[in-house]
């Protein structure tokens, strides 16, 4: 292996010289967060994430996790996504290691409950969703962070729409006075996988206010599939077995002179000599070779394990007191990302017999080896070609821009505090997409078209004497790399999408004191917001068109508008008596009227018991929502090819008498078989494509969150704190997308016309050749669990200062049903393609400081997993002769992960801080899974077999 540890120790000496310069010129310089103002605008009471109600005490009645910029920074990591997908709380949710299925952003679920269930907030405000309602984290710059909050409770009561699995609140930078400079450099230890950032912030305090400017760069580089040995094939411990029959070299799928297919297929080997002259090159049928799994291709190599992208971003934020009691705020960001995914070249292919399409090779092409002018029978070929001669790449381009500007202030009324604020919030997304090495269908049809050796020495498509212009012939049916220059030129085409999300709102709230009670006064919230929301997708013309060879897709256009008014109340009703040191209640209720479903009401009950000083007791009960999304209610049409068994196949095992009939009845045959893909086989992929679309009358998700838990601190271990969360969230009318199976039984099991009239089949075969799938408001979502949280921060010793923390999340209980009526399906515990549903996650945390110097060392544990066996009797899985009551249930088990993470970092004499990490101390490998989609590891872990070595320095001014 490779270290490029000379990038590192350059970047470290370059870095200690800079501060030691500035030092020598400037004398000790001081740079840190300004003290706290103390004008009356500054509160002591604090807003935390939950409720609107400020406080003196940051304790409620509800589970906050709150991660400080120091806590951050001591991970190693250089994006927000990072730093929240390594909570124990967190579940599977996209991220860099996406490739094939990803589009560069990276989102947060908690729960296990989806990125779209999951509230992101900035500042405590909305920040812009994708046409999907999910939150890209990577639209936020981590060099702006101050701290996070993470509810993890329910809270539409108080936020509205989405905060059902919780609630994330990115804190950005505020009163920040001097001057920061911040680098960090790393690579991973094979020496690939670079990750390179640089963030300037400046602040400064005036007489009335404070102004803070950031600027921030982030390049992070790929790693290659192939560049790992767990990932270097399409399953890991299957070598070639799973190498894709879409070979690099032309392959011809062997049929008799009337056009049947025998079921046998000839390929053009690597030492095949073209034949023609001024390398004009064909292939005569003498020169194929029956097709072995020899020539498949391992189109895993080819593939972004790791998908490279930059940040760059642009932060302002000021505060200007108009007055001892009136202030204003703004604030503004500029973020752009750049992000790439790569996949192996196209496998193109043509020919109606096995394709469904109408590009087979015609018999009088000039490329064809049975053209009449060679003694041919002149029949039409199906053929495949792997265009490894071009990559297929996919580019973002994502410019998102959010301002804020607002008034806020303070003021007493009949000896009552009050303190409100009124904003607007403008956020915006434009994403341009660039999508390189699909194939123009109308070109590729006219290059297998006729085509003859003109006299000029050149082929030329069409016929002689009627030659078609701007048409160049193609011929799929060559050895791997064969594809000429000009012919690539002239099949592929380059798409241009373009995507914008777009979120308006309008806030104003008030909160304070209402009366004194004997406990205590009595508090309260209130608010009102006007959003609208408008998102579209707008892809290439040759896409709307189908005229790829991709999927194609329409347009997606749509808005909606909200208003909602919410109140809150916290009532203190004990305090400082036996029993109860204090017994606050809080209420909340939220009323939301949407455009597009109509209104809904959401509350929420709380309490905080301290019986006594040491133990508190918290609980809540809350309703939630989630309004259906743009994507969701105005979804063009969109390609895909689905793979399902046809229950009206003469094939399929579970035909009762009733789907006879009803089959019959429809006019398919008895002894219909299923034509797939794969020829005909029962359950493979159609060949035709079904269409996704959106759904108009799609109405919100609703859910009950509780939550029951103690907060406990002994006087007798001070510096010690524990706190035990149990949890619970049921949801109700969960959008799902009905399957084809589903619909199919529904209508001919069931009888139900409506999904009957979803689908069509083809006249003359039969074959289902098209089918409507739409997300409805169907199905049920119950999860349980427990969180626990350790922190003990030890009295200063003669040996330095030790910290020790656990935050762990344990879920006892994920049950899903499709439909209210369906059989429950329970998930903890098992392996399902890019949705790990761990039973138990936790981060174990050590830090050591002495003087100047400090190490953290952090351990993340994954536990164990258990998959169905795709490969029962290989000897892959780790039980493959598994059986139940219904017989052979091969299961692989996914063994629990540990990864060790360790930062040393010391404080410099010139105000500078050097740091040096290993992520993955040990090389961990990530376990092997035969369900996953690529890379036989889920992308929820870390890169294996792979330390990730850094530096970072930070000099302050």
């Amino acid at each position: 292996m490779t270290y490029k540890t000379t990038q590192l120790r350059d970047a470290i000496t370059l870095a200690l010289v800079a501060g030691a310069t500035t030092l020598a010129a400037t004398g000790a310089a001081f740079a840190q967060d300004a003290p706290p103002d103390t004008s009356p605008t500054t509160l002591d009471r604090i807003e935390v994430t939950g409720s609107r109600i400020r406080s003196v005490d940051a304790e409620t009645s509800q589970p906050v996790l709150v991660l400080d910029r120091a806590a951050i920074e001591k991970q190693g990591v250089t994006s927000v996504a990072e730093v929240l997908n390594r909570i124990s709380a967190a579940g599977p949710s996209i991220n860099r290691t996406f490739n094939n299925g990803g589009d560069g952003s990276s989102t947060i679920s908690l729960r296990n409950l989806g990125a779209q269930r999951t509230l992101v907030l900035v500042d405590g405000r909305r920040w812009v969703s994708g046409l999907d309602g999910t939150v890209d984290l990577n639209t936020i710059p981590s060099a702006v962070v101050e701290r996070i909050e993470v509810l993890k409770d329910g809270a539409s009561s108080v936020y509205g729409s989405d905060a059902i699995a919780g609630v994330i609140n990115i804190i950005t930078r505020d009163n920040f006075e001097g001057a920061e400079f911040r680098t960090h450099i790393g690579q991973y230890s094979q020496g690939d996988g670079d990750r390179k950032t640089i963030e300037a912030t400046l602040g400064a305090n005036g007489e009335r206010g404070n102004i803070v400017m950031s600027l921030s760069r982030v390049e992070e580089g790929a790693v290659m599939a192939g560049d790992r040995e767990q990932s270097a094939v399409p399953v890991f411990g299957l070598g070639s077995a799973m190498f894709s029959g879409y070979s690099s070299n032309g392959k011809i799928w062997n049929a008799g002179p009337t056009g049947d297919y025998d079921g046998t297929f000839s390929i053009i080997p690597p030492n095949a000599v073209g034949i023609g002259p001024n390398g004009q090159q064909r292939y005569g049928i003498d020169q194929t070779v029956p097709w072995s799994r020899a020539y498949a291709y391992n189109y895993a190599k080819d593939n972004y394990l790791l998908t490279p992208q930059t940040r760059t971003a642009m932060y302002l934020k000021g505060r200007y007191d108009l007055t001892d009691r009136i202030a204003f705020r703004g604030d503004a960001l500029y973020n752009e990302r750049r992000s790439e995914q790569q996949l192996a070249g196209y496998p193109l292919n043509g020919g109606d017999e096995v394709f469904g399409n109408d590009a087979g090779m015609s018999g009088d092409s000039y490329f064809n080896p049975y053209n009449p002018l060679y003694g041919g029978d002149g029949r039409e070929v199906n053929w495949s070609h792997r265009l490894t001669e071009q990559a297929r790449v996919y580019q973002q381009n994502v410019k998102t821009f959010h301002a804020y500007a607002g008034f806020e202030g303070n003021f007493n009324f009949a000896d009552r505090y009050f303190n409100w604020d009124i904003g607007y919030a403008y956020n915006k997304s434009d994403q341009n997409d660039t999508q390189i090495g699909d194939a123009n269908m109308l070109n590729v049809r006219a290059g297998v078209g006729p085509s003859f050796l003109d006299s000029d020495g050149v082929v030329k498509c069409g016929t002689p004497g009627n030659v078609i212009g701007d048409c160049v012939p193609f011929n799929p049916l060559s050895p791997a790399g064969g594809v000429t220059q000009e012919m690539l030129d002239y099949i592929l085409f380059t798409a241009q999408d373009t995507f914008q999300n777009r979120s308006e709102s309008f806030t104003a709230n008030l909160a304070g004191d209402i009366f004194e009670l004997p406990a205590g006064m009595m508090g309260f919230a209130l608010g009102i917001e006007s959003r609208k929301e408008s998102g579209f997708d707008r892809p290439d013309a040759f896409v709307a068109a189908g005229y790829t060879s991709g999927n194609g897709r329409k347009a997606t256009a749509g808005s909606y508008d909200l208003n909602e008014i919410f109140g809150e109340i916290l009532i203190p009703v004990l305090a400082d008596v036996p029993g109860a040191q204090l017994l606050e209640i809080s209420l909340a209720s939220r009323y939301s009227d949407y455009s597009n479903f109509g209104d809904t009401t959401n509350s929420k009950f709380g309490f905080k018991w301290k019986p006594f000083a040491d133990l508190l007791v918290r609980g809540s009960w809350a309703e939630g929502f989630r309004a259906p999304p743009i994507q969701t209610l105005f979804r063009g049409l969109a390609d895909s090819y689905e793979s399902f068994g046809d229950i009206c196949s003469a094939d399929y095992g579970g035909r009762t008498a009733t789907i006879a009939a009803n089959c019959l009845a429809d006019g398919v045959p008895a002894n219909f078989i299923q034509r797939t893909n794969s020829g005909d086989a029962y359950f493979g992929q159609t060949i035709f494509p079904f269409s996704f679309g959106g759904n108009p009358n799609a109405g919100p998700e609703t859910s009950t969150s509780k939550t029951l838990g103690l907060v406990y601190s002994p006087s007798y271990a001070e510096g010690l704190e524990v706190k035990l969360d149990w949890w619970s969230v049921e949801i109700k009318d969960a959008l799902a997308t009905p399957s084809v199976s589903y619909i199919l039984d529904q209508c001919y099991a069931q009888g139900d016309q409506a999904y009957c009239a979803l689908f069509s089949r083809r006249p003359n075969d039969f074959q289902i050749d098209y089918m409507l799938l739409g997300p409805q408001n169907l199905s049920v979502i119950n999860a349980e669990g427990y969180d626990l949280d350790l922190h003990y921060r030890m009295a200063e010793t003669a040996y330095g200062r030790f910290t020790a923390g656990l935050s762990a999340s344990y879920m006892s209980q994920w049950e899903s049903q499709f439909t209210s009526d369906s059989e429950v399906e329970s998930a903890v515990g098992r392996y399902f393609d890019r949705d790990p549903q761990w039973r138990l996650r936790g981060n174990a945390t050590l830090d050591w400081t002495n003087g100047n110097l400090g190490v953290t060392w952090i351990s993340r544990y994954y536990s164990s997993l258990v998959e169905d066996c795709p490969f029962p009797g290989d000897g892959l899985c780790s039980d493959d002769t598994r059986r139940d009551a219904d017989g052979l249930a091969a299961r692989n088990k996914l063994g629990a992960t540990t990864y060790h993470d360790v930062q040393a970092r010391y404080e410099l004499p010139w105000d500078g801080t050097v740091k040096l990490g290993v992520n993955n101390v040990f090389k961990k490998r990530a376990p092997t899974t035969f369900q996953a989609f690529a890379n036989s590891f889920d992308p929820q872990y870390d890169i294996p077999d792979s330390q990730y070595l850094y530096m970072e320095y930070v000099q302050r001014f």
